[in-house]
């Protein structure tokens, strides 16, 4: 049987793959930061200038991670074709598409595709939807924690007392606060932050199996998922399901 000709091709344009690197590089510090934060009596992280400023290096970085995110949305409406929404959201033909491609794997002969793979555009999906989730709670919880924008001062104004001036609160002082309504937000934000902390976990998990998952690929040679994601052209032996760009 002969071999299958090796092409290369064109496959994440630049703003792509500077995306995803940015991604890649603030989870993980977000990650390390957040550690910290969680573990903080641990590490012998005691007073409340320290706690502030490991949150407000955690909501800086996640200002980037968030802007970061809202600018590959926008980029999937212009981007090549591989960059846009038809390679994340599932379309009408998906669980065709889908069953086909499994079959192929379960064959040992599995179809080949420039983009993702129709096993690989729904891990895709959910990760963007935890991506989002976690970029909204996030900011939800930097403002009402540490009245960091854009919600702080919608907190700040709720929390102070009458005729004090909201942006006199500071994070973790109840000196000019009302006493209720400084619960009342507490109870509020208590769900959002264990739901931006169990994300996180599951974050973690992906980032380790996408990890692990690229390091196999790279260490098989078959497709080189760090040097696509670098020079942006994809080496793929045999004929592509998604055609030639």
């Amino acid at each position: 049987m002969s071999e299958l000709s090796v092409k290369e091709y064109k496959v994440w344009d630049l703003p792509t793959r500077l995306f995803h690197w940015i991604n890649f590089f603030s989870i993980l510090l977000l990650m390390f930061v957040g550690l910290v934060m969680l573990y903080k009596d641990a590490l012998g992280i005691q007073n409340v200038e320290a706690k502030i400023a490991l949150k407000q290096l955690h909501v800086i970085i996640g200002y980037i991670f968030t802007i970061n995110l809202a600018w590959r949305a926008i980029w999937a409406f212009f981007g090549n074709k591989h960059a846009r929404w038809t390679e994340i959201l599932p379309g009408k033909n998906y669980l065709v598409e889908l069953k086909s491609y499994l079959r192929s794997v379960k064959s040992g002969s599995p179809k080949q595709f420039i983009g993702h793979n129709p096993a690989g555009k729904f891990s895709v999906m959910v990760i963007y939807l935890v991506l989002v989730i976690m970029a909204v709670t996030g900011l939800i919880r930097a403002g009402t924690d540490i009245y960091f924008p854009p919600f702080g001062t919608i907190a700040a104004e709720y929390v102070a007392k009458d005729g004090v001036d909201p942006a006199s609160i500071l994070p973790y002082d109840k000196t000019n606060v009302n006493p209720e309504k400084y619960q009342t937000l507490s109870a509020f934000k208590r769900p959002i932050g264990i739901i931006h902390l169990y994300l996180s976990y599951f974050l973690m998990l992906i980032a380790l199996l996408h990890i692990a998952a690229v390091v196999k690929a790279e260490l098989s040679g078959s497709h080189g998922l760090v040097s696509a994601m670098l020079s942006g052209r994809k080496r793929i032996a045999g004929t592509p399901e998604d055609g030639d760009l």
